[in-house]
């Protein structure tokens, strides 16, 4: 009976490399489509009421969370295929969900209180 533990799977490096350039340019694509939605939402933003500065706040908001999110998923993803065995990518993704939970978190927060502080705002109905 041997007492050297059996070694983990490495992922070779070849592997490795390939996969975080796919990842680098699925990154860099997001990003361009991201730009170009923000850049589409400020072109229709209308002027002025109450409700369009708010919904725009809103909406800004909500693309800055989704920036972020995407981001750390990337960020995981990235992680992921520098992983040297199955144990740290499965270390990496318990910390990605716990983060990403912690986010949503703050995020839903934020987007409540702007409805709250939209409501109470003169010239809405309450």
């Amino acid at each position: 009976m041997a007492t050297n533990p059996t070694p983990g799977y490495e992922i070779p490096t070849e592997m490795r490399d390939f996969a975080e350039k796919s990842v680098e340019q699925a990154r860099k694509a997001v990003d361009g489509f991201m730009g170009a939605a923000q850049k589409t939402v400020d072109t229709f933003e209308g002027s002025a009421t109450t409700a369009q500065a708010s919904a725009k706040d809103v909406t800004r908001k909500s693309f800055s969370y989704a920036e972020q999110n995407i981001a750390a998923a990337f960020d995981l993803a990235q992680k992921l295929v520098r992983a040297k065995d199955v144990q740290e990518a499965m270390q990496y993704q318990a910390e990605f969900v716990r983060s990403q939970f912690e986010a949503m978190q703050t995020q839903m927060k934020e987007l409540g209180a702007m409805a709250q502080a939209a409501v109470k705002q003169p010239g809405s109905k309450k």
